[in-house]
């Protein structure tokens, strides 16, 4: 079963300071500054590229930070009821027999939106996702399965966000490899679940050190920043 962890501890950071990040607020939240906000930064690992084409979630990570600190870890095996492709365990290292006794989806389910709902008491939680179109859609067709309602909680895409912070001619491209490596990360992405997510939150931190040098540092800057590049699927 999932096991989230609720041990304050640090993720490294270059600073997190006043400047913070997010986007498309609720009325409640518009001028929260964005280092009060929390944010749960999320990554999945699945049997395939898309649940409409029958894939499956196999592994669920995620990690809530506010300010720089860590306020939870969440991270469980999903055990997807077909045999894994042979160029996903190549790529993961996640065999079949890891998860053999993995819980469902549909209890997996449940404990992850209990995890979320630890942190959305102040009303200022968003999501966070490396490429956010493939994990969101994962989880809403989880949510699907699992007969539950997604939770209408914002997203912040950070594909998105780098494109925005980021030049063209800074960066090979912006694939979670390439920006720990930008950004000298000190986890690096591996294809699993919480490596990947801790190595998001500190690109998603390196990235909101750049929004100060457009004076973004509420919710609502964040908003209007965000619509100067349409929300689409990006190729990273």
């Amino acid at each position: 079963m999932a096991d989230p962890d609720s041990k304050l501890s640090k993720i490294p950071s270059s600073g997190f300071g006043p400047p913070s990040d997010n986007w498309q607020p609720g009325f409640s939240e518009i001028g929260i500054q964005l280092n009060e906000v929390t944010f749960v930064v999320l990554d999945l690992e699945t049997t395939g590229a898309s649940p409409q084409q029958g894939c499956a979630i196999t592994e669920i990570g995620a990690v809530a930070v506010r300010g720089g600190e860590v306020l939870g870890e969440f991270s469980t095996f999903v055990n997807p009821q077909t045999p894994l492709p042979s160029y996903i365990t190549n790529l993961t290292g996640i065999t079949d027999q890891m998860l053999e006794g993995a819980p469902l989806i549909s209890e997996v389910f449940a404990d992850f939106i209990d995890f979320l709902e630890r942190f959305s008491d102040s009303g200022n939680l968003h999501l966070v996702a490396h490429n956010a179109p493939f994990d969101i859609g994962f989880l809403k067709a989880a949510a699907r399965e699992s007969a539950k309602p997604w939770p209408k909680y914002e997203v912040i895409d950070t594909v998105r966000l780098a494109r925005l912070v980021i030049e063209r001619s800074e960066i090979l491209n912006y694939k979670l490899g390439t920006l720990s490596e930008f950004f000298q990360t000190q986890t690096l992405p591996n294809h699993r679940a919480l490596d990947d997510v801790k190595t998001t939150v500190e690109v998603l931190h390196r990235l909101i050190e750049r929004l100060a040098g457009y004076e973004v540092f509420t919710v609502q800057d964040l908003k209007q920043f965000l619509k100067r590049l349409p929300e689409r699927k990006f190729k990273p």
